[in-house]
């Protein structure tokens, strides 16, 4: 790998995406500063902690465990030099509204017959759409993932052609699940995975099947520490490698250019060579970028679709939660209303579909003994109206729902609470419109169609993070933070010097 040796960087932001890059960009010999306008490092993975509780405030499941394997093995560890894995069985358990309950289990042959319960047939269907699933992660992981093409001319390649034949590019999920299955309930759970790419059935392309293959196949973990676990291991790594970080120390302009940045900051200015920015790319753009330095303008962050915001209960409550699984969905027997009310429609869902996450099943240190620790996400539209009073009914709405579908009361139990909504996202995160997520999957929106990882106006800057490819989630930002990572090498690096031979 060429060397970054003698650059200085400035990494704005410690999400996942930022700390990715950071350590890669460290690796490679830069100096390294991640700078955090919040008082811990994470981003959205951050945690809150209360009387004994401790909660991951974002992500909560850890899937594609290959990814972290990589990841870690680029700087010669493993995951495990860091935390150690726990395999749930069941992965998660359905309660649908009408009265019925599923678990998904680690057994594929106990879920293909659980599908014939519901469809003849589709046990064997089960089979065929996995191994489809299957064979889109392999090949779209290997080249269409961890390979950026970020240019339509990247795509007039006979190889890139070649890989690219059989995969599902184009359709929407619903599409691509209704061949295969036309129980309704059977389509809701090929495509709850929707939830972690921020998209819908109808909105988000059939390529995106492969993330059946991640729940199915590669399962569901638990690491230990929870997801806050996983970033003090990116942390430790970072700090390994060179890393400095600071927190409570916002940027609040970008000046300058490669070579001469000036990153302003209330504790004073930052003089880097280069900087990547992990914070909002709407936010970087809109409020630390003059408007001649913008690649995109406002009408362009207006035109986007976003994923959803969020409505988060964390809730630290006495006694046990026998019904829940460590994971655990509700859903509506007909979503698509749900799903409306967040695109089409935006309002606060009349009938929603959520999910409770209680760690305590699996982790002890999450709460105090006697008691469970479980958060309730359920998916809103972006840009909603975030009142006190619209809160509170909302709170009461869901914890009645948890009750009549899951014979689980907890409202006289509760000995914790905290709420988390769109105007938090806002804030804490400089989400735009309060998106839980960035930028929604959609055909539109996916690889090239995503905003670049170098800025289109200023030399010298560079982008990280969901709203860049590959996209949403925790794996898709450490994987952007190694494309990032290679396109500031790619303009910066030098050969590394070697001993003259006599």
């Amino acid at each position: 790998m060429e060397s970054l040796a003698g650059e200085s960087v400035v990494v704005i932001g410690a999400g996942v995406g930022g700390l990715s890059t950071a350590c890669y960009l460290a690796d490679a010999g830069a100096d390294v500063r991640v700078i955090e306008k919040n008082e811990q490092l994470g981003g959205r993975a951050s945690r809150l902690e209360r009387d004994g509780f401790r909660f991951d405030m974002g992500p909560s499941w850890y899937l594609m465990p290959d990814v972290f394997e990589r990841f870690f093995a680029e700087f010669d560890r493993t995951p495990t030099d860091y935390y150690d894995l726990t395999h749930l069985d069941p992965h998660y358990r359905i309660f649908f509204k009408d009265g019925d309950r599923v678990d998904v289990t680690a057994d594929i042959d106990r879920t293909k017959a659980l599908f014939e319960e519901y469809e003849e047939g589709a046990g064997e269907a089960l089979e065929r759409y996995l191994e489809k699933s299957k064979e889109n992660y392999e090949v779209g992981m290997e080249h269409f993932v961890y390979e950026d093409r970020s240019r339509l001319r990247d795509y007039l390649d006979l190889d890139v052609a070649r890989q690219a034949r059989g995969l599902s590019l184009l359709g929407s999920m619903q599409g691509h699940v209704e061949k295969y299955f036309d129980h309704p309930k059977l389509q809701q759970i090929m495509q709850y995975t929707l939830v972690f790419l921020g998209g819908s059935p109808k909105n988000t392309p059939a390529l995106y099947n492969l993330m059946s293959h991640v729940d199915f196949n590669l399962g569901v973990w638990y690491p230990e520490n929870g997801l806050g676990g996983v970033i003090d291991g990116i942390v430790d790594l970072g700090r390994e490698l060179g890393v400095e970080y600071d927190t409570d120390r916002p940027a609040t302009a970008i000046k300058g250019r490669e070579g001469a940045f000036l990153v302003e900051t209330p504790d004073g200015p930052l003089r880097p060579d280069l900087v990547v920015s992990n914070a909002d790319y709407a936010h970087t753009e809109q409020e630390l970028l003059p408007p001649e330095r913008r690649g995109y303008d406002a009408d362009y962050w207006e035109s986007r679709t976003y994923a959803p915001s969020a409505f988060l209960l964390y809730l630290g409550v006495e006694g046990d939660v026998e019904d829940l699984e460590h994971h655990t969905l509700v859903l509506p027997t007909d979503w698509e209303e749900h799903f409306d009310q967040i695109f089409e429609d935006p309002q606060w869902p009349g009938d929603p579909a959520y999910y409770l996450c209680v760690p305590s099943k699996t982790d002890d240190s999450v709460a105090p003994e006697g008691h469970s620790n479980l958060f309730v996400l359920v998916p809103i539209a972006p840009g909603l109206d975030d009142t006190p009073e619209r809160r509170q009914e909302y709170r009461d709405l869901i914890l009645e729902d948890i009750a009549a579908n899951t014979g689980t009361d907890l409202r006289d139990r509760i000995v914790v609470e905290e709420t988390f909504c769109v105007e938090d996202f806002a804030d804490r995160y400089n989400s735009f419109k309060g998106t839980a997520l960035g930028m929604a999957h959609t055909l539109r929106q996916t690889s090239l169609f995503r905003p670049p990882h170098r800025s289109k106006a200023v030399e010298g800057l560079y982008f990280t993070g969901s709203y860049t490819t590959p996209g949403i989630g925790v794996p898709m930002c450490l994987i952007s933070g190694e494309l990032t990572a290679e396109k500031v090498i790619e303009d910066y690096g030098r050969p590394k010097p070697t001993d003259n031979v006599q």
